[in-house]
């Protein structure tokens, strides 16, 4: 895997990172550790992680999986060097109180959010320092319209490039990104980060995959002209993608019952859990198996060769599960199935948006 570079900045990252958010809560820290093991020794050097994981979110776990990854590093000499580091700073309290109480998200807030998660790192600085979600009302985590009437900013962009800014002058972060962004978000952090000569954002970290390609509808175009990367998370929906939920009843609200999606009440109630999804993925999975190969294999290769994606973010539990999906770096998709791919989106669109 060749590296590729994050917008305008000088960081070099494999095109597939390691997304952490199992860590503390479906995976303990022996085989996390295991897990990151294997993935820099396959050659994965780039690491995502954020303050509020473990998932799902609890007082319980929260900052368990940076925890984790800290006690990784520690026991590792020299490690530290041979990996980019991401992280990400929680926008203002979804009902998680025990990450903030306060209703936004304020630049004394993110100082300290990010001296916590370096202190749980056991590290001096964080190479990509990510807004979680934005500190404004946005469509996002399975909300499909923007609705003014819900609008509750106290934290100017401005401000918050500001504080971001600071960190990078006191060498806690390199650089800074985005997360669950809209083209309006990411073009505002640019054009004030250019007036202002304040740090440029050099990615944007959004769900995109199969059953959820709502980035090609304007955020790619922005990206692009903008020179922002994209880093997919969700390749595999959750789990949808893998086909082993295929067979499950679904419960009263959708989910695949029984599966990782069905104990979640919240996951439940938000994209990956929609009964639209579910029927989506199956008939994706279906489409996979007559071209002879895995749901894993053709969905994860769906983001692996997109122009719109620099790295895919994978989640696993194992590193049996970390091999299978690296092992489909290389897969390549013929122009018939990408037809085919695009005649289901056209008859189902996204119903994981």
């Amino acid at each position: 895997m060749n590296p590729v570079a994050l917008g305008q900045s000088d960081l070099r990252v494999s095109p597939i990172c390691l997304g952490t958010m199992t860590f503390g809560e479906q995976v303990d820290e022996a085989e996390a550790h295991r897990i990151m093991d294997r993935a820099v020794e396959r050659g994965v050097d780039f690491f995502d992680t954020a303050e509020m994981y473990a998932v799902p979110a609890r007082e319980a776990t929260f900052g368990a999986t940076e925890t984790i990854i800290g006690n990784w590093l520690k026991a590792r000499p020299g490690m530290r060097d041979q990996i980019t580091l991401a992280s990400k700073v929680a926008g203002p309290s979804r009902g998680m109180p025990w990450i903030r109480a306060n209703a936004g998200m304020s630049a004394q807030d993110m100082v300290q959010s990010c001296d916590a998660s370096l202190k749980r790192l056991q590290t001096e600085v964080i190479d990509l320092y990510q807004i979680h979600w934005p500190e404004r009302h946005v469509p996002a985590f399975g909300s499909m319209y923007y609705d003014p009437k819900k609008e509750h900013s106290l934290t100017p962009i401005h401000e918050q490039l500001q504080a971001l800014a600071g960190l990078v002058r006191q060498g806690k972060i390199r650089h800074i990104g985005l997360s669950n962004e809209t083209p309006y978000g990411v073009h505002e952090f640019v054009r004030l980060a250019e007036q202002h000569g304040l740090p440029r954002v050099a990615s944007t970290q959004n769900p995109y995959c199969l059953v959820n390609r709502s980035y090609e509808n304007a955020l790619d175009e922005t990206c692009q002209r903008l020179d922002v990367s994209l880093l997919a998370y969700s390749p595999l929906a959750f789990g949808l993608l893998t086909g082993k939920f295929d067979q499950f009843a679904p419960t009263e609200a959708g989910a695949p019952k029984d599966s990782r999606i069905g104990r979640y009440e919240s996951v439940q109630k938000q994209r990956w859990g929609r009964p639209d999804a579910l029927a989506a993925a199956r008939r994706y999975n279906a489409l996979a198996r007559q071209h002879g190969m895995t749901p894993v294999q053709m969905a994860l290769a769906f983001c692996y060769t997109k122009w719109q994606v620099a790295s895919t973010i994978i989640g696993v539990t194992s590193a049996a599960q970390l091999d299978e999906d690296l092992n489909a770096w290389g897969t390549e998709l013929s122009p018939e199935l990408l037809t085919e791919i695009d005649k289901i989106r056209w008859e189902m669109r996204d119903p994981a948006v």
